[in-house]
């Protein structure tokens, strides 16, 4: 039986940053409760012998959650799903909103990886996505952390903030690889629905950046997270050589998770569901909502094309009992030629170039005409 991945969504944060659609409620009086209900969903796969080698806390602001709570959630589902210390264990974390101790405290119940929201390490930047901490808090986390013996650390980069240019955005990665951690998560911002920056937006009071300039962006942070030593294995992801957030491969090579929280998806048994985004209902006990089957031949090609491996035609064939569209072959073939993708005959992947057109390229190779 494959191990799952087991993702817990903490949808608590200090303030709302003006472009996160995550689901997130800026206030801790039903902490004890929401860990409460966690706790009894884990529960009832406690029979179902379930193990799993990768657990994920997000939000919201995980480290938001009182230390014993976080730490109780942790423990306990490493227990019920008899996660064991050869797992990757991760949270994710703000700079400057961490309490003293809680390193210490989730090195002890078996944490041994940080996700830390950086963003950015210019000042103004920081002050426009509305992040609330300075560049040297960045750095004073890292180094706590670090301090406490973590030694898988990764850290989120903007691209595309209003107001960056080639040399902010140089310097924030810069500033990143000097912090010594082992991995970089670097997108480019999407005005999401429903949030602040989207009805800026719409109010004509956003000055983005243009589509070239976003473009030229990736490609110039790509270069750079290179130089120094960050390779590239999907889209928005750069590690150093093993250090690979195992957790989100599970997703992007189609593998069976767990997500327990409100607004946390699960693809299990064949099938995918998720939990509405409202905190009190999920503390009610509402049960998660169905989403359709998953693991077909067409979200499999969707989710290894994201990934620098690419999609391994044999591999797919082996999976699926018939062989890759001839096709969706031409169209690998020609996007080829223009330089978008690399195609050998056996694997088809994504070129840097061809990841800035990577939904277009995703929908040819899914529905060839």
């Amino acid at each position: 039986m494959a191990q799952l991945g087991i993702y817990v969504h903490v949808p608590f944060c200090r303030k709302k940053c003006g472009y996160c659609d995550f689901f997130s409620v800026c206030t801790l009086k039903s902490a004890e409760d929401y860990a409460s209900a966690v706790l009894r969903d884990m529960e009832r796969f406690r029979e179902r012998g379930q193990s799993a080698d990768t657990l994920y806390f997000g939000g919201g602001t995980p480290t938001e959650l009182p230390a014993d709570l976080l730490r109780r959630l942790v423990s306990s589902a490493r227990e019920i799903f008899s996660i064991d210390n050869s797992a990757e264990i991760t949270v994710e974390t703000n700079p400057g909103e961490t309490v003293p101790g809680l390193f210490e405290g989730l090195r002890r119940c078996g944490v041994n990886r940080l996700s830390v929201g950086m963003q950015s390490a210019c000042e103004n930047e920081l002050e426009f996505l509305g992040r609330g901490h300075s560049p040297e808090q960045a750095s004073e986390t890292v180094g706590l952390a670090k301090a406490e013996g973590f030694q898988n650390i990764s850290l989120d980069l903007m691209l595309g903030i209003p107001f960056q240019t080639r040399e902010s955005l140089k310097r924030s990665v810069d500033f990143a690889a000097s912090l010594g951690v082992s991995h970089v998560s670097a997108y480019i911002l999407k005005v999401e629905e429903g949030t602040r920056f989207a009805l800026l937006q719409k109010k004509g009071e956003l000055p983005l950046c243009d589509e070239d300039f976003c473009a030229e962006s990736y490609l110039y942070a790509c270069e750079l997270l290179e130089q120094y030593g960050f390779m590239q294995y999907e889209i928005s992801n750069f590690s150093k050589p093993g250090f690979e957030s195992r957790h989100n491969l599970k997703y992007w090579r189609d593998e069976e998770y767990l997500g327990f929280g409100p607004s946390a998806h699960s693809f299990f048994e064949g099938k995918r569901f998720f939990y509405k985004r409202n905190l009190a209902e999920y503390i009610k006990g509402a049960a998660p909502v169905f989403d359709g089957d998953g693991g077909g031949a067409e979200e499999y090609i969707m989710l290894g094309l994201r990934l620098c491996e690419g999609l391994d035609l044999e591999k797919f064939e082996q999976k699926f009992g018939f062989p890759f569209k001839k096709t969706s072959l031409a169209v690998a073939k020609e996007l080829a030629l223009h330089g978008l993708v690399a195609f050998d005959g056996k694997k088809i992947a994504l070129t840097r170039h061809g990841f800035l057109l990577s939904n277009e390229i995703i929908w040819r190779q899914t529905h060839p005409i």
